[in-house]
C-alpha cells in the first residue's frame, strides 16, 4: 500500500472549492479500521458543499462523502469483531460524545458533539477511509458492491417512514420532492402498506416521477396552484394521512400543511435554509403532528441490512451512474441540473 491516495477534497466554503487531490493515505487508532472504498454514493448534501450553498457548519478541508463501503485492509489492535477482508459499510457518525444522554440511551444520531463523515470528519470519497469499528456493519452475502453505497440513505428514509412516522396498511401518504431521499422514502411507505401513495415533484422531475411510480406510487403530480385541491382528493378527500417533506426548500412545508388531514402527520426530513413566510395556524387547526427526522442508529441499519440481505429491498436501477473517482465533478454536476438522478463513485 502506497502512503497516498486520492480523495475527492471540500477546501473552502466558495462554489465549487472542491478538487480531486493526492493527499496521506489516513492513519488509523486502536478501535479503527482501515477501508479500501469499493463504492461511496453522492449525496445531496456533497453537491450543496461543493456548490457553497448548505446551511451547516464544515470542518475545512474535508473529503467529502458519508454514503461509504468496502473492504478492511487493516484493523487497530482492539478491533474485536471485525477482521481483515471483510466487506462492510459505515454508518455517518464518525465522531460522538460517548457519555451523552442521547448515545447512552442509542440516539447518538442526535448528540449534539455528533460530527459526520463529509463535513465534520474525513469522508469516503477516497480510496481508504479511517472508521471507528463501532460504526461498522457486515454487508449480506449476495449484496451487489454498489448497493452499499446506498445502504446510508435507505437508512434515513426506513427512519423519517418507519420509525418516526405512524404509518399503518391502507395510510394515505403523499411524498413531498422525488430527490434520492424523498424516493427512497416512497418505496419504504409501499412496503409498509401505503395506499394511497402519491409524490409530488416540479416539472423538471418527469423521470424521477416516472421512477415513483416503478416504486409504488399510485399517482404523481407536478406542483401547480391546484396541487393542494388534487392531493386532497386523493383517499377520503380530507387530505394524507401522513406527509413527508422531502424536498429541499423550506416552501414546501406549505403545501404540506393544506393537504395533511386533521390530526395528520407531517415529518420533515428534507433540508431547506430558507425562511418560511406563511401563517403555521393550520398546524394548530389541524391539530396536526408535525416532525423532522434525522439520521438513524444502530437499529436502523440492522434492519435495511437484513432487508436488503433478504430480498425484501431491491434497489436494482436506481443508480442512475457508477463512475470512476476522478469523473466526480460530472456526476456531481449532473445531480444538481437533475440529469442523474444518483451517482456513486468507484475509487
Amino acid at each position: 500500500m502506497t502512503d497516498t491516495m486520492r480523495a475527492v477534497v471540500n477546501y473552502g466554503s466558495e462554489p465549487r472549492s472542491t478538487e480531486l487531490r493526492e493527499v496521506a493515505v489516513p492513519e488509523i487508532g486502536e478501535t479503527d479500521v482501515l477501508i479500501a472504498v469499493e463504492a461511496v454514493g453522492v449525496c445531496g448534501s456533497d453537491v450543496h458543499q461543493y456548490r457553497g450553498s448548505h446551511s451547516w457548519p464544515v470542518n475545512y478541508p474535508v473529503i467529502l462523502g458519508h454514503e461509504f463501503g468496502g473492504t478492511i485492509v487493516r484493523t487497530g489492535k482492539r478491533v474485536k469483531t471485525f477482521n481483515e477482508g471483510e466487506l462492510v459499510v459505515s454508518e455517518t457518525a464518525a465522531s460522538i460524545d460517548l457519555d451523552s444522554p442521547f448515545s447512552r440511551s442509542g440516539r447518538y444520531n442526535l448528540d449534539p458533539h455528533r460530527l459526520g463523515f463529509g463535513y465534520g470528519i474525513d469522508g469516503g470519497m477516497a480510496e481508504f477511509v479511517r472508521v471507528p469499528e463501532r460504526c461498522l456493519h457486515r454487508v449480506p452475502d449476495g449484496v451487489p458492491v454498489e448497493w452499499v453505497a446506498l445502504t446510508e440513505p435507505c437508512c434515513v428514509a426506513y427512519t423519517a417512514v418507519c420509525v418516526n412516522s405512524r404509518i399503518q396498511a391502507g395510510d394515505s401518504v403523499v411524498v413531498i420532492g422525488p430527490g434520492p431521499i424523498g424516493l427512497l422514502c416512497t418505496l419504504m411507505a409501499g412496503l409498509s402498506g401505503a395506499g394511497p401513495l402519491a409524490v409530488v415533484g416540479i416539472e423538471a422531475d418527469s423521470e424521477r416521477l416516472d421512477s415513483a411510480r416503478q416504486l409504488g406510487a399510485t399517482a404523481t403530480l407536478v406542483a401547480s396552484n391546484g396541487v393542494g385541491e388534487e392531493l386532497l382528493a386523493i383517499g377520503d378527500g380530507y387530505g394524507a394521512d401522513l406527509v413527508i417533506d422531502a424536498a429541499g426548500v423550506s416552501s414546501t412545508l406549505e403545501l404540506a400543511l393544506q393537504i395533511v388531514r386533521p390530526g395528520g402527520q407531517i415529518t420533515k426530513v428534507g433540508w431547506g435554509p430558507q425562511p418560511v413566510d406563511f401563517s403555521l395556524d393550520l398546524a394548530v387547526a389541524k391539530n396536526v403532528t408535525l416532525q423532522g427526522s434525522f439520521s438513524h442508529t444502530w437499529t436502523t441499519w440492522n434492519r435495511v441490512l437484513s432487508m436488503m440481505g433478504g430480498g425484501q429491498l431491491r434497489l436494482d436501477g436506481f443508480l442512475d451512474r457508477v463512475a470512476p473517482l476522478a469523473e466526480w465533478q460530472s456526476c456531481f454536476d449532473g445531480m444538481h441540473d437533475r440529469t442523474i438522478g444518483k451517482a456513486a463513485l468507484k475509487p
